[in-house]
């Protein structure tokens, strides 16, 4: 398990430490919950400001960062060398994400505008224009090809990713849309918004009557989204809570309670049997999902965690920032 906690002063660049809990999957799981240890601390710098969101490639060997410097980010995750800054919008970046192919990645800004960069060669492809605010989510379908969009117009977007066309606009938010992903089968997308609900999109219905259905329960604002490899739907909200759902029968299975501030930032393990979550403080916590437990407690030594997520041999990764 990898535990990364981000940084940013007014007059230092950003620095991100990386440290890996020790012992193999077996050893860990043998273990009390309680005992992990943090350590082989990397950093990972300059940004200059601070990152608003992070991203592992499909292979796990590139971190992706996005800052409110107006920049993305991609490092080498085994040495922290920085390979690319690439610029471009004209506001902060706020969201990034790679494409299940691993051969794109896409980033939004308060620019309203989402770019589709080229992994290999490091080049934007297209910049796709709709919004009339901030973008603050995207999601790519897994079988690459399309491309899920939402932001403070309350608006979800659907593109083609190879031509950069709109394909559909998804209406019925009643305020900002702050998260999306798509189900493991590419036939639904979960969005998920300040009007504390969650929308499950049917995009194999025809437009414009494309039917959905409505998850309610959370009683602030959603925060964050995503789905297992099973097609679980986990959600955090601004109610300090975060619900896992089966989202066929709109049913919730379980609420995770402990976060004492909202809930930033969500992923699932590999296996779907945990999941991370990062609080908008020092606390990131690790959750069995059969059971509702938090089972782990890290606490990051510095600031804020923004974000987590898991690569895909199961280490987590946690970053953070501040003013």
């Amino acid at each position: 398990m990898i535990l990364s906690i981000a940084q940013t002063g007014k007059r230092a660049p950003l620095e991100e430490f990386l440290g890996t809990v020790h012992g193999s999957a077996a050893e860990r799981q043998a273990r009390a919950p309680g005992t992990l240890t943090v350590g082989r601390v990397k950093f990972f710098h300059p940004h200059r400001g601070e990152v608003n969101f992070s991203a592992f490639s499909p292979d796990g060997q590139t971190l992706l960062t996005a800052s409110e410097d107006g920049c993305v980010y991609g490092w080498k995750t085994q040495s922290g060398n920085l390979l690319w800054r690439l610029g471009g919008h004209t506001g902060p970046v706020k969201f990034c994400r790679f494409s299940p192919d691993g051969r794109l990645f896409a980033s939004t800004s308060c620019d309203c505008t989402i770019r589709l960069w080229d992994v290999a060669e490091t080049k934007c492809l297209q910049i796709l224009k709709g919004h009339q605010r901030s973008v603050e989510t995207v999601s790519f379908s897994p079988d690459s090809k399309q491309l899920a969009s939402g932001g403070w117009d309350k608006r979800v977007m659907l593109w083609e990713v190879q031509s950069g066309q709109m394909l559909r606009h998804l209406v019925g938010h009643q305020d900002s849309i702050q998260s999306s992903d798509f189900a493991p089968s590419s036939d639904c997308l979960a969005t998920g918004s300040w009007d504390s609900t969650i929308r499950i999109w049917d995009l194999r219905a025809g437009t414009p009557a494309i039917f959905h259905q409505e998850l309610e329960g959370h009683r602030g604002n959603i925060s964050c989204l995503c789905h297992s490899a099973s097609g679980l739907l986990a959600s955090g909200s601004w109610d300090k809570t975060i619900h896992i759902w089966k989202p066929s029968t709109r049913s919730l299975l379980v609420q995770l309670k402990g976060h004492a501030t909202w809930v930033k930032s969500i992923a699932f393990s590999p296996d779907g049997l945990q999941l991370a979550s990062a609080g908008y403080s020092q606390m990131v916590k690790v959750w069995d999902c059969n059971t509702g437990k938090c089972i782990e407690t890290l606490k990051g030594a510095l600031d804020v965690a923004h974000a987590c997520t898991f690569t895909p041999d199961g280490k987590l990764l946690v970053s953070g920032a501040a003013d």
